[in-house]
């Protein structure tokens, strides 16, 4: 069952230059993993500072696999370290 995880973050409109090449690469580092579907970025039309990674995943275990990787956790380390706060993670799938 495919898996949908929301990821969102307060990039501070000083902060987003800074930002853009650690979200690029972490999409091109996603794109090779195992149940890997697609993945969305998306800015706030009302608060353009609220940023929203739709990531479309195979099962949830795949994303937990990437989420619990290396690569991963050392490029969202400097995104968290950059923003002074922890990323907001929340898993969905369809229900039934």
């Amino acid at each position: 069952m495919a898996s949908f995880i929301m990821i969102k973050r307060t990039v501070p409109k000083d902060k987003q230059t800074k930002i853009l090449p650690l979200l690029i690469q972490m999409r091109s580092l996603a794109v090779a993993q195992p149940g890997y579907i697609s993945g969305q970025t998306l800015q706030r039309v009302d608060d353009p500072e609220e940023v929203l990674v739709i990531s479309t995943w195979k099962s949830v275990d795949h994303w937990k696999s990437w989420f619990d990787s290396k690569q991963r956790n050392e490029i969202q380390a400097q995104i968290d370290q950059l923003l002074g706060e922890k990323t907001d993670y929340t898993a969905y799938h369809y229900p039934g």
